[in-house]
Parts: structure tokens; C-alpha cells; sequence
């Protein structure tokens, strides 16, 4: 089949101003305090805390054999957490293109961010009233938090391709992701702090203190939340301006024509599949550094937490270091580095010693460093690839593929550590995602993607 490479008519480049972009860095500033704080360190032991309560087990035992029976179900107290968060990315799949769908009509951006930062904030900091046994009002308030937080990412993105022109983006992206990566670090470090000098050793003390920590971070994140909504002009679309009716109407009625329509993009959806399979891959490998750190190579708990504060820090320079390469060699090239980098990363993990603090520091310093910078171009370089106008749809498919997928690592990781019983080979079968997402990312042919999707490539690629 015959594709026309003639590039398109030029479009005027977006108009935005340094205190516009300030206040969309700040909403990743905001948010990135749940990512840390809430889902990182805290939420997971604090709800099975309380959920082996309402099991009928003493609090602080080291084990608990006891069940809870939401709405009816036999669930073992330890499992209760890892059900919630499979709830809210199988429901975050739903939600997320409508979303996208709706934030294209809507000549009120910033008020669909405000209500779904709200929402999130507000849940989280309700986490307040989770004492006793009240596992079911956790569990609750954590599906809606981290439903709203993806819904709210979508709306966030959906901003970056009105805030600057093709040549802008990455630089504009990689601020954004450092900016959030130091918040995040920023706010864990001071909840760390209040958690070990005030700690007693008792469970219950590490409990309340834990919940405090939760609630910090959903006051963090609606307090600077009011940044961006402050700073933030709206940029409605042609469609947003011309539509009349209600807006969640036409929201699913544009969310139907873009899901018969998106065939005509396929170079996007073959982007789609390899940004699919590579963050998989970096997702896992987040998810299970501190289990790994902790069966296999037998690190204590500050290692742990220094470990992960060292990834948070470095996380925010890497960012900006790989946005400075992507300005000469372009954030396609910049991307496929970083999965190399990967790569490395894995194969250097398989070799660290046990027990072992320094090595294993060090190889989080090399996760921080690579770790934004593949983040934040792989979010710039989809804006390349999006038509005009669809831009919160197609940022849902894009949170879908980052968030709805990343049950396939963790799969990979548990099978082979099933058939092995290694923590170490089972670490090193994610090597396939990387260099399968390498492989299908160097596949496509970025330049033409682009030009398929209306718009016009950047000077480097």
C-alpha cells in the first residue's frame, strides 16, 4: 500500500507562556506525591494492616491465615490489596478513553482536571477515617483515588501538544517529569523522616503514622493542584468550539467514530504496541525492586528506602539530562538509548551480590538516571503521532497501555520464578520486553507517522 510522504500544510505552532508551562509542570509536582508516598510505600502494608485486623488477626503478626468476605467474596487479608489495585486498572480501562473523549469537547479543561485532582486528593486524604477494621471504606477510597489519578493524568497530557510546537515538546515533557519526580522524592523524604523519628516500634504507632503519611499526600496533591488551575489557559479544540449538546454525549459519540477511525493510524497504534511491551518492562522493574532486593540479595529496610529515595532524586536529573540529548539527537533515537540502558540495568542486577548495600545503591542510582528521561520523551513523542483535536483520547489509549497492561511483567516474572524458584533468572526473563520494544520501536518509522497523523515532525527525530 502507497503512502504519501508530502508533508502537511503548516499549522500555526502553539502560543503558551513560561508561566502556563510552570503551572502544567506543577500538576506533576502535585500528583507524582500519590505515586511515591501513597502507592509506593505506604498504602500496600497500611490496607493489609487493617485488613488482617477485620481477619481476626492481631495487628503486627507475622503472619495472618485469616479472611475478609467483601460483598460476600472469600478473599485472604493479604491478597485484599493486590485484588484492589487488579479492580481499579481493569476499571481504569474503561474510564480512561471516555475521559480523553470528553476533555476533546470540552471548552473547560482545567475544570475537568480540577474535578478529577479533587476527587483523587479527596479520597486519599479521607484515607483518614480508615482505623480499626474499616477495610472495605480503604478499599473503596483507594479504587476512586487511583481511578481519578489515571483519569487525571489523560486531562494532563492532553495539555502538552497546546503548550509548545514539535521541536518544544520534549524539553517541555522532560521538565514536567523531572519537576514531578523531585515533588514526589521530596514529600517521601519528609514522610520517611516523621515515620523513623517518630516511630516507637509498636504496630500500632508505625499504623498511624502510616495513615498520616497517606493523608499528606492527598493534601499535597490539592494543594498544588491549584497551581496549574491558576496558571493553565484552556485551548479548546475547532470540535470543542463548535460543539453544542452535552458534552459526555458527544464525548462517547467522538470516543465511537475514533475507535472505527483509528485504523487510519496504524504507524500510532504499531507506537502504541511497542511503548506497550518496553514500559512493561520498566513498570515491573519498579514494581519489583524491593522484593527482589529483599528474598534475593537479603538487603535490610533502610537500604531499601535509601535506595528508592535515590532513585526519586536522580529520577528528576536523568530527566532533564535525556531531554537535553533528545534536542540534538531527537527523543526517538534518545528512547531507544534508554532502552539499551535498560538492558544494562538488568544484566547488572543479575550479577549483584547478596547482601550487599553499596551495589545494590548504585544500581538504583542507574534506574533514576534512566528512568525519567524514557518516561517523559516516550509521553512527548506519542504527541507527535496524534491528530489534531483527539488529543485526550488518544492520551487514554496511552495510559491504557501504561497502566491496563502491566499485569504481563509481573506474569512473566512469576512463572519463571515458579519454575526456577531463582529470583535472579526470573529478573532476567524482562529482558525480552526490552529488547522486543526496542526491536518494534526502531520498527517505526517515526517521520511518517507523524506526517500520517497531520502534523509536522521536528527538526531531529
Amino acid at each position: 500500500m502507497a503512502e504519501t510522504l508530502a508533508a502537511p500544510a503548516e499549522r500555526t505552532p502553539p502560543s503558551s507562556t513560561r508561566r502556563e508551562r510552570t503551572g502544567w509542570y506543577f500538576y506533576d509536582w502535585a500528583m507524582s506525591a500519590f505515586s511515591t508516598t501513597v502507592i509506593t510505600v505506604f498504602l500496600g502494608p497500611f490496607l493489609t494492616s487493617v485488613t488482617e485486623v477485620a481477619a481476626g488477626c492481631e495487628l503486627g503478626a507475622d503472619t495472618c491465615s485469616g479472611y475478609v468476605y467483601p460483598l460476600g467474596v472469600k478473599v485472604a487479608a493479604g491478597s485484599y490489596f493486590p485484588y484492589l489495585v487488579s479492580l481499579s486498572v481493569f476499571l481504569t480501562v474503561f474510564v480512561l478513553p471516555v475521559t480523553g473523549a470528553v476533555a476533546d469537547r470540552s471548552r473547560h479543561k482545567k475544570r475537568l482536571l480540577a474535578a478529577f485532582a479533587f476527587l483523587g486528593a479527596g479520597a486519599t486524604t479521607a484515607m483518614l477515617f480508615v482505623t480499626g477494621d474499616r477495610y472495605l471504606l480503604g478499599g473503596a477510597l483507594f479504587v476512586v483515588a487511583n481511578i481519578a489519578f489515571g483519569a487525571g493524568v489523560v486531562v494532563y497530557n492532553s495539555f502538552l501538544p497546546q503548550l509548545g510546537g514539535p521541536d518544544d515538546r520534549d524539553a517541555i515533557s522532560s521538565r514536567g517529569w523531572a519537576l514531578g519526580y523531585l515533588g514526589g522524592g521530596l514529600l517521601l523524604a519528609v514522610n520517611l523522616v516523621v515515620v523513623n523519628s517518630f516511630g516507637d516500634g509498636t504496630a500500632q504507632r508505625t499504623l498511624d503514622l502510616a495513615r498520616w503519611s497517606i493523608v499528606s499526600a492527598g493534601l499535597w496533591w490539592a494543594l498544588f493542584t491549584l497551581v496549574p488551575l491558576r496558571w493553565l489557559r484552556e485551548h479548546p479544540s475547532v470540535e470543542a468550539t463548535v460543539a453544542g449538546g452535552n458534552v459526555l454525549v458527544d464525548g462517547f459519540r467522538q470516543l465511537g467514530r475514533t475507535l472505527r477511525e483509528v485504523k487510519a493510524y496504524p504507524l500510532t497504534l504499531f507506537f502504541l504496541l511497542a511503548f506497550l511491551v518496553y514500559n512493561d518492562g520498566i513498570q515491573t522493574v519498579i514494581a519489583l525492586a524491593s522484593q527482589y532486593g529483599t528474598e534475593e540479595l537479603r538487603l535490610g529496610q533502610t537500604t531499601l528506602i535509601v535506595t528508592i529515595l535515590l532513585v526519586q532524586f536522580l529520577a528528576f536529573g536523568g530527566a532533564l539530562l535525556l531531554g537535553a540529548l533528545a534536542r540534538r539527537i531527537g527523543a526517538w533515537k534518545t528512547v531507544l538509548l534508554s532502552l539499551v540502558l535498560w538492558t544494562a540495568v538488568i544484566l547488572a542486577a543479575f550479577r549483584l551480590p547478596a547482601e550487599a548495600p553499596v551495589p545494590f545503591m548504585i544500581l538504583g542510582a542507574g534506574i533514576g538516571l534512566v528512568l525519567g528521561g524514557s518516561q517523559a520523551l516516550s509521553r512527548s513523542l506519542f504527541s507527535q503521532l496524534i491528530p489534531a483535536g483527539r488529543e485526550g483520547e488518544y492520551y487514554g489509549f496511552y495510559e491504557i497501555s501504561d497502566k491496563g497492561t502491566s499485569w504481563l511483567g509481573p506474569l512473566a516474572f512469576g512463572l519463571v520464578f515458579q519454575l526456577t524458584n531463582s529470583y535472579r533468572v526470573g529478573l532476567v526473563s524482562l529482558l525480552i520486553f526490552f529488547v522486543v520494544g526496542f526491536l518494534l520501536l526502531a520498527a517505526v518509522p517515526v517521520r511518517r507517522a507523524i506526517i500520517a497523523a497531520g502534523n509536522t515532525p521536528p527538526r531531529v527525530l
